[in-house]
């Protein structure tokens, strides 16, 4: 049997479709032509899965096998075999675009121009692409986030390089330290060799060490009431690694006013809390904790001791957060505080509703971008 035979015989085995049959607002498309060929156009709405890797990423991508799909390529060959092959694994309502890409695009039908991964970024992002729940749609989604770390630190470390190797377009990162030994124990991002350094200045080389694609934009001061407005209006999202309240009331605050919403994380000795404060959707901090304590009950402020390991776990924790809200995946940490004990080695969920009568975010509140540090020991 030559090519023109097999070809014959397997569309004799499979249903084609013209292209004036096509629905675009009910039918899957499922494009099997390669990454080179998809830059020069793309039927909107389609999934792409290169011929070479449908039978390994079929599955993952349409989990519905009664899904009705129509699949193209180029000229409607790859995409008869491809029909073929998912037939063979199941999928019910499948059907092979009559012509391909090539004549719908001839026939002066609707195409994208879409935006895709580099042969480098789907190396390296392959992974995520394989999740029905980011494919390169979310990856885009992550380039074109912005994200700002509240401190260098015991959570900004181990935050800034999972959310820069997951590919986060720009990372901004304020913190007005420098890097001294005792650090070392548990800020990760930082090294022997960066001692002496500015935090921001080691977090940036070790971000784009991890990964030069990245933005990063550095704020070597302290975060305040004249700047917290304008730093974080700036960027999508910010996760707070800061160990002290006023600055968690100040950040809580601005907030409120920009509709930021905040990953909150916290440590402790050997306890670490996460939460996620959307006060548009949930409770700000105010709710849980409507005035900073006073400075006797706040040790956060001074040096308390950590379990160097637990801000890793903690950050890591809040990157996930963070990419989860950019994706909108999941059930983010909205109205739930997450508290892990380590020397349990245990969760608990809490739940935080928000407060009507929040000083913040209540009703009638009118919150006001003021200094607390009067609420901090010397």
């Amino acid at each position: 049997m030559n090519v023109r035979e097999l070809i014959a015989d397997v569309k004799e085995h499979i249903t084609e479709v013209e292209a004036d049959e096509v629905d675009l607002a009910s039918a899957t498309l499922l494009d099997v032509r390669e990454p080179s060929e998809v830059e020069g156009g793309i039927i909107p709405g389609a999934l792409t899965i290169a011929r070479g890797v449908l039978e390994t990423n079929i599955e993952n991508r349409v989990t519905d096998k009664d899904t009705p799909l129509i699949v193209y390529c180029a000229s409607g060959v790859r995409s008869a075999f491809a029909t073929h092959t998912l037939g063979q694994l199941g999928y019910s309502n499948v059907k092979s675009l009559i012509g391909g890409f090539n004549k719908w695009k001839d026939d002066g039908r609707p195409f994208d121009i879409p935006r895709t991964l580099s042969s480098d970024q789907y190396e390296r992002y392959q992974r995520h692409v394989l999740l029905p729940e980011v494919g390169e749609a979310g990856q885009q989604k992550l380039f074109d986030a912005k994200i700002l770390l509240l401190g260098a630190g015991g959570l900004g470390s181990p935050a800034a390089l999972y959310l820069a190797a997951a590919g986060v377009g720009t990372i901004g990162v304020i913190d007005m330290d420098v890097v001294d030994r005792s650090n070392l124990q548990r800020q990760i991002m930082h090294s022997v060799t960066n001692i002496g350094m500015s935090k921001t200045e080691s977090a940036k080389s070790r971000i784009l060490s991890l990964n030069p694609d990245c933005d990063v934009i550095l704020f070597n001061e302290r975060l305040d009431a004249t700047n917290v407005v304008d730093i974080i209006s700036q960027f999508d999202l910010v996760v707070d690694g800061t160990d002290n309240f006023p600055t968690r009331y100040l950040l809580n605050d601005a907030s409120v006013i920009t509709h930021t919403p905040v990953v909150h994380g916290s440590i402790f000795r050997f306890e670490g809390q996460v939460t996620v404060l959307d006060p548009a959707n949930g409770p700000c901090y105010r709710c849980m904790l409507p005035e900073p304590p006073p400075p006797e009950l706040a040790p956060s402020c001074a040096e308390a001791g950590v379990l160097g390991v637990l801000p890793g776990i903690v950050g890591s924790l809040q990157a996930l957060e963070a990419m989860k809200y950019v994706l909108e995946i999941g059930k983010p940490l909205i109205g739930r505080l997450l508290a892990f004990d380590s020397l349990e080695e245990s969760f608990r969920t809490y739940e935080v509703r928000k407060n009507p009568d929040c000083p913040a975010c209540g009703a009638s509140a009118h919150p006001v971008i003021k200094e607390y540090d009067q609420y901090c020991l010397p």
